[in-house]
């Protein structure tokens, strides 16, 4: 957090965001998101918006910001247990064979035409999605491929992206420790 900026408290699975809106504030933030309750002597030294998904209007603002990126591609997810990277790359190059200009987000690395970026996560944080989704449109992409993980789904990082396509690999028993059942899993996967 720097002066002048806008803190969104989104909680995570070891920490939640609101636990920092004081230090935030220390460090300059100058308007807070906000989806639980608020300790009132904030109020009166930021602006505040209160909402009801702190996480989804996290994803809504960061596309807003560039511009609604996923909207001006041929954007195409694919999700499942296993599978994800390969089926997104081999899309990716398939289209680029092809002669057409796309982006690859994955697992591996991540691609906007043929310019590499480091990945951090399967499916990144909705600020670096969209900036590198933003990137893909700026570099005349008309198709970006993606992996969607069940962690990314139900913590709404693909909130407000415009998918044109999805790909289903397979269900198996996986990631229970996050999901606790394999209906739970399930139902990450059919969002």
């Amino acid at each position: 957090v720097t002066a002048g900026s806008l803190f969104i408290a989104v909680e995570g699975i070891c920490t939640d965001g609101h636990a920092y809106i004081g230090k935030a504030i220390e460090q300059g933030a100058v308007a807070i998101v906000y989806d639980k309750p608020m300790i009132e002597e904030y109020f009166s030294k930021v602006a505040y918006v209160q909402v009801a998904d702190s996480a989804v209007a996290l994803a809504t603002i960061a596309s807003e910001w560039y511009e609604h990126p996923s909207k001006a591609l041929k954007l195409v997810g694919v999700t499942g247990t296993n599978g994800k990277t390969t089926i997104a790359t081999l899309l990716y190059q398939l289209v680029r064979h092809s002669g057409y200009a796309a982006g690859l987000l994955s697992t591996v690395a991540n691609y906007v035409n043929d310019e590499k970026f480091a990945t951090t996560h399967t499916t990144l944080d909705p600020i670096a999605l969209n900036e590198l989704l933003h990137r893909m449109v700026k570099a005349g992409c008309e198709y970006a491929f993606m992996e969607v993980s069940s962690h990314a789904i139900d913590q709404k990082r693909i909130a407000n992206l415009a998918f044109e396509g999805g790909v289903f690999t397979n269900l198996t028993r996986d990631h229970l420790d996050y999901h606790k059942t394999m209906e739970a899993y399930a139902a990450a996967k059919a969002k």
